[in-house]
């Protein structure tokens, strides 16, 4: 195989001095790396790793422009003490995941984790995730259909996980990201109706919400029917690699409102707190499967620039990245000097089942490689 790197922090086998190493998946050590039997990819678009790691941010918090009723948003998220703020904040993240499993990019350590595509937006922060690759030409978030392989298309192609990779996303440019059109992926996207032959009654509720409910359809699709929806498909169907794009983190930061970006942020908190109990309660998954949770971008670092993101905004690119499963070292929070990029992701979702998957921008060569 050809020169495949990928941190080695990410492939849990190794201890806390080799943290910031990073190394070339070899036949060696290839085989040491403990395969899970599913995979759950979670996003939440442009969530800056400032509120993961220190919590609410008091220059936000308190500035009524931002954050309209600051008396309420401080009985709920507010606390002096740092640890107790991100805590109330995001409750899964520093109840469960600090104590079972790692959480990367406090850059108050030097702990860092970026993008690595110049344009900080979530087109090409998605491409990066999903492809490995960086490639400057996707550059906007058009709806164009990405020319590069991504993991998930990979891995439908390969035994056991044919038929049994789908994507769940707020955002209904995924289609045009993950190629649906060419791959065949089973992706439900924006506003999109569930296709069902035997239809729950949970089906037909979502899709007359849906229909009936929401009379303005913006590109993003309200994060509550994007995971009610993912979740009865996973009861229904058993995927073994699952993606829950979420998306309006982003959209409340655009529109500068602080409060409802911090209780999004909360709301998605529980909304992985029940998925991680589901599968810990369910048959087939309970310690078989590995949560991946990151974002696409980060976003502006000042007060006035928070509600922004790209090229020209400083702190767009950095980022963060959360792991639990079986065969995650419960090393909690990383403070190790550090450099990690969201491309290395899509090797190690295809490593953490046990497969190897090689970036590469021509999709025929890369194909061809299968």
């Amino acid at each position: 195989m050809k020169n495949l790197l990928v941190s080695v922090f990410l492939l849990t086998t190794v201890n806390n001095t080799a943290l910031q190493e990073k190394a070339s998946i070899t036949e060696e050590n290839f085989s040491r790396i403990p395969a899970a039997g599913n995979v759950f990819i979670i996003t939440t678009d442009g969530f800056r790793w400032q509120e993961i790691f220190n919590g609410a941010d008091s220059a936000l918090i308190n500035n009524e422009k931002y954050t309209p009723d600051t008396g309420t948003l401080k009985l709920m998220y507010w606390e002096n003490s740092l640890e107790e703020r991100r805590k109330k904040l995001m409750p899964f993240f520093w109840n469960v995941l600090f104590k079972k499993g790692q959480l990367f990019g406090n850059r108050n350590y030097d702990n860092k984790v970026n993008v690595s595509n110049v344009w900080s937006i979530s087109y090409p922060g998605y491409n990066e995730i999903f492809t490995g690759t960086d490639d400057r030409t996707v550059s906007s978030n058009q709806k164009i259909n990405n020319a590069n392989l991504n993991v998930l298309e990979f891995l439908n192609n390969k035994e056991p996980y044919k038929g049994k990779v789908v994507a769940f996303t707020s955002w209904d440019v995924f289609p045009y990201i993950l190629n649906e059109q060419r791959n065949g992926l089973a992706v439900n996207a924006g506003y999109e109706n569930i296709k069902d032959d035997n239809f729950s009654s949970t089906q037909l509720l979502i899709n007359k919400v849906q229909d009936e409910a929401i009379n303005k359809k913006e590109a993003t699709r309200h994060d509550a029917l994007t995971f009610e929806t993912a979740k009865e498909y996973l009861k229904k169907n058993k995927p073994k690699v699952l993606y829950l794009g979420l998306g309006e983190t982003d959209e409340f930061a655009h529109h500068e409102r602080y409060d409802l970006y911090l209780q999004q942020a909360n709301n998605i908190d529980k909304m992985i707190t029940e998925l991680w109990h589901w599968v810990q309660t369910t048959p087939g998954y309970k310690d078989n499967t590995t949560f991946i949770i990151t974002t696409d971008h980060g976003r502006g670092k000042r007060a006035a620039n928070w509600g922004k993101h790209g090229f020209f905004t400083g702190g767009s690119s950095q980022t963060w990245l959360a792991l639990i499963g079986p065969g995650i070292q419960p090393f909690g929070e990383i403070k190790e000097n550090q450099q990690i990029y969201q491309k290395q992701l899509a090797q190690t979702i295809a490593a953490l089942l046990g497969e190897k998957f090689e970036a590469n921008h021509k999709i025929a060569s890369a194909l061809a490689l299968q």
